[in-house]
């Protein structure tokens, strides 16, 4: 599993639309806007809307298994994904392919099946460990959510996903409350 930030955008331009509710100028400076932010961040009925307005790109390469939980995330999320269609019998597979280890004769098979080029079939016997790569582009908001329903969840890549962006996203404390 890997997960790596692209980049991240709008928390200027967020602070600005959110000074606008209190009547008050936002020059760049974030102490007023900041504060009152920090305050609604958790607050949700709109009162959190801010969040929104900052975009967040991630390059997420995980299990099928994690993509088809994920898919339940469809509200300010939008995704580009390899193509298992058009890639999958470009190559051979090996273990890199995979989260977890796949036995030797089931790679065989799904090498052969490449190696006659019946994607098809491929893409219908990959086991859920395949590493799919996906580039997504969401917002606070909706990572806010993700962490929230899923930090705890039995899926393990869950915890690590939540913990990667944690730790690599500019306003963390917009995201998970503190302890």
């Amino acid at each position: 599993m890997k997960t790596s930030l692209i980049r991240e955008a709008g928390f200027e331009e967020a602070m600005l639309g959110l000074s606008l509710s209190y009547n008050s100028d936002y020059d760049g400076a974030y102490d007023g806007a900041y504060d009152v932010a920090k305050r609604l961040a958790f607050k949700g009925d709109g009162h959190n809307k801010f969040l929104e307005s900052i975009a967040v790109w991630i390059d997420i390469d995980v299990p099928r298994e994690f993509w088809q939980q994920f898919d339940t995330y469809r509200v300010g999320v939008t995704k580009q994904s390899e193509s298992t269609m058009h890639t999958i019998c470009k190559r051979p597979l090996t273990q890199d392919d995979f989260e977890h280890h796949v036995l030797a004769p089931y790679m065989r098979h799904l090498n052969e099946l490449i190696r006659r080029g019946n994607w098809e079939k491929v893409k219908h016997d990959l086991p859920e460990s395949f590493l799919q790569r996906r580039i997504v582009c969401t917002n606070y908001m909706a990572l806010q959510r993700i962490i929230r329903q899923r930090y705890n969840h039995k899926l393990t890549e869950w915890q690590d996903f939540c913990d990667d962006v944690l730790g690599q996203c500019e306003y963390p404390e917009f995201l998970e409350e503190a302890k």
